[in-house]
């Protein structure tokens, strides 16, 4: 596994998975920019807004992560208390110096009928 993916899947397994944000903030660097609409640019700022986001209570899973240099791409599936079939997410992510500094995502509903592999 490369180094960035390796500081991605831990930084994305403990913002996600094990909701444990301080963890998740020591993989984002402090001027960490997000092209996510609705989501504040800066490590902090960032960590809280995900901290209060209603993806917080969510149930998420890791599908997949592919790595081309310091560019990693993590598909995602939310499941918020109370959907059936929850959201796909890919989020795309630049890392430099050892830290998250950049941050994309693409969002779609998961069709009913459809399994999330």
């Amino acid at each position: 596994m490369t180094t960035a993916k390796k500081i991605v899947v831990e930084c994305f397994e403990n913002l996600f998975v094990h909701k444990d944000f301080a963890a998740a903030s020591a993989n984002v660097h402090p001027d960490f920019v997000t092209h996510s609409p609705g989501f504040p640019s800066g490590r902090d700022a960032f960590v809280e807004a995900m901290r209060n986001s209603p993806m917080a209570g969510a149930d998420v899973s890791v599908k997949r992560v592919i790595a081309d240099d310091d560019h990693v791409v993590v598909h995602l599936h939310f499941v918020l208390p109370g959907e059936d079939t929850g959201t796909a997410v890919v989020d795309i992510v630049r890392v430099e110096d050892g830290l998250i500094v950049e941050h994309w995502d693409v969002k779609q509903p998961v069709p009913p009928g459809t399994e999330m592999f």
